[in-house]
């Protein structure tokens, strides 16, 4: 696709949470990151209400790894507890996604420019993102550059297929589906000679309503605003 990007992320340890492992206070990453996770650090990279960032796939480029670690998570009631947390250690991903436009933010209408936005974007990958790159949680600090994906030695290469479970997909927002409510999204992976290829959000067919909720909205005030500001700044200096 034209408005494709593929850039690899990488770093000491990763914790993509198994929501199952939460209830007690322990906290087990899944084997590979979700789409939720990687589309976060997709936004991380370059985001805007005027874009919906797609994953499409993911290749694995190490062993996986786990390590347990003893923590002492923050107890608000004033007592010190410790925890175990499940660590992916010495993790490195290929990601190749692309934008589209959302067509449920009506009032970003103007600001639907794709040439503009994958510059911006093909920039800010190589500027390694423009905030904080995260692999799962925050003490987990990664780092992201471009590459082509594909290229150099995957430890799963000719590996075979890796049926990994029921893992969460990502979360449906109200104002990327048009609908007011918030629901989660669950499928079952095969990884194929360390590639991961994801369906889009609504081709899943496992969604659960987790509540009710409504996007925020815009009114014309707010466009007639934004218009102000390209108007006076100049469309460069205000990207």
């Amino acid at each position: 696709m034209r408005n494709s990007v593929e850039f690899s992320v990488y770093g000491d340890y990763a914790l993509f949470t198994d929501p199952l492992t939460k209830l007690g206070g322990e906290k087990l990453s899944y084997q590979v990151p979700t789409y939720q996770a990687i589309k976060g650090i997709c936004e991380s990279i370059y985001w805007k209400p005027t874009i919906l960032m797609i994953v499409d796939e993911i290749r694995v480029m190490k062993a996986i790894r786990m390590e347990s670690k003893g923590v002492r998570p923050i107890d608000y009631s004033g007592g010190n507890t410790l925890a175990n947390y499940t660590y992916l250690k010495d993790v490195h991903y290929q990601v190749r996604c692309h934008f589209e436009f959302n067509m449920n933010r009506p009032d970003m209408a103007y600001d639907r420019n794709e040439h503009k936005h994958h510059n911006i974007l093909m920039r800010s990958v190589k500027a390694g993102g423009r905030r904080d790159i995260f692999l799962g949680t925050r003490e987990c600090q990664g780092y992201v550059e471009p590459c082509r994906f594909g290229e150099g030695e995957s430890y799963y290469d000719d590996y075979g297929e890796i049926h990994l479970g029921t893992m969460v997909h990502g979360i449906n927002y109200p104002d990327e589906t048009g609908r007011d409510q918030l629901e989660v999204r669950l499928w079952q992976p095969v990884m194929k000679d360390g590639i991961i290829s994801f369906p889009r959000p609504e081709e899943c067919s496992q969604v659960r309503v987790i509540a009710e909720m409504q996007p925020k909205r815009f009114d014309s005030s707010d466009v007639e605003s934004a218009d102000q500001l390209l108007a006076s700044w100049g469309e460069e200096e205000y990207l």
